[in-house]
């Protein structure tokens, strides 16, 4: 009976006092991941599943300063909005969702992969300068691959592909790299090829670190 009353006394109201004081961490652990979730979804595009404005462009800085071979790339979908009003919504919206994927698996994990608004994609990734032209070779032959609608349709896709670097632009600055990109990308739009920027291109005046008198300028919100 002694070893009974020892073991009841073990599990007793000490237990219950450890229990009880370990129910508010429980919820407090609950809603830390729910608010992380949260947080989560607020710095994601929640159709495409790439980063917001912001939280690319703070990853993106990252890279910047921490490396020195560093690729700016600009996106930009090929008539796309020919496609949406053909083909509906919801196609385009499958299109975008399927580029943002391709762009994902293309730049890596490490990679800062933003949707900027609308059909327009930014990516900056470390990228080792002779790799560089074989990599971009490789994005856009993944952007010209047909997407299947869940209807089973196929849709022929394309986009333009611009480029800026460090060492052909002269500037570390995020901002002036977009632009030069950008520019770069409407020199080539339609052509199937990535065009890497010059100092030309980084001469080109911007508004929000885009080529000035591109449509949409003026409404692309804050600077990069």
């Amino acid at each position: 009976m002694g070893s009974v009353q020892h073991t009841r006394g073990r599990f007793g109201p000490r237990t219950l006092l450890i229990t009880t004081a370990a129910l508010p961490l429980t919820g407090w652990a609950i809603h830390a991941v729910a608010l992380h979730k949260q947080l989560a979804a607020t710095r994601r595009d929640p159709l495409t599943g790439l980063l917001r404005r912001d939280s690319y462009t703070v990853r993106a800085r990252r890279l910047l300063a921490r490396h020195d071979d560093v690729t700016v790339v600009m996106v930009d979908a090929d008539r796309f909005k020919e496609i949406n009003d053909r083909l509906g919504h919801a196609a385009g919206d499958t299109i975008l969702a399927a580029f943002g994927a391709r762009l994902t698996v293309w730049a890596g994990p490490r990679a800062s992969v933003g949707r900027l608004g609308g059909d327009e994609f930014a990516v900056v990734l470390h990228l080792p300068s002779g790799r560089r032209a074989l990599r971009l070779e490789q994005l856009v032959r993944m952007l010209h691959t047909p997407v299947v609608l869940d209807d089973g349709r196929t849709v022929d896709v394309a986009a333009s592909v611009g480029a800026a670097t460090p060492d052909t632009t002269g500037s570390r600055d995020l901002s002036a790299l977009q632009r030069a990109a950008d520019a770069a990308l409407y020199d080539g739009k339609h052509t199937g090829r990535a065009v890497l920027a010059t100092m030309a291109h980084a001469s080109v005046p911007s508004v929000n670190g885009r080529r000035a008198g591109r449509p949409g300028t003026a409404a692309w919100g804050r600077a990069a």
